[in-house]
């Protein structure tokens, strides 16, 4: 994380999942196939790789994780997963988060919460009022 972890913080990332996406999902775990739609696991997948990799980063550790899924997303369609920082409790080393997923014509799909330990990255909290 190169700047300092602050409210209002966002990031995103954008995948189209493909029928094999799913067929790969469904080997892996032997979840049900639903059809011509993108699996639940893959959409809260997008989460789980923007927390990781972009927001808060390297060193997060994934407490809870509350998704809504509230229509199904199509294969082959353009989605856009994104997290915004809510509230910061920097001496828990605690990062909440709202999160979203979107079809390319903005149709949501997803939203909720989630909560991250951000022990490793610590030091990058910015001051909170």
């Amino acid at each position: 994380m190169s700047q300092p972890l602050a409210i209002g913080q966002s990031a995103i990332t954008r995948r189209t999942f493909s029928p094999q996406d799913a067929d790969a999902l469904h080997t892996l775990t032997g979840a049900p196939l639903a059809g011509d739609t993108v699996p639940e696991a893959l959409i809260n997948g997008l989460f789980s790789y923007l927390l990781g990799v972009d927001l808060p980063g390297e060193g997060t550790n994934y407490l809870k994780q509350e998704t809504r899924f509230l229509a199904p997303a199509p294969l082959g369609d353009e989605l856009t997963a994104r997290i915004e920082i809510t509230r910061l409790r920097p001496d828990k080393h605690l990062v909440d988060l709202a999160t979203t997923c979107v079809t390319k014509s903005g149709h949501i799909i997803a939203e909720g919460r989630a909560l991250v330990l951000a022990r490793d990255v610590a030091g990058a909290f910015a001051s909170t009022a």
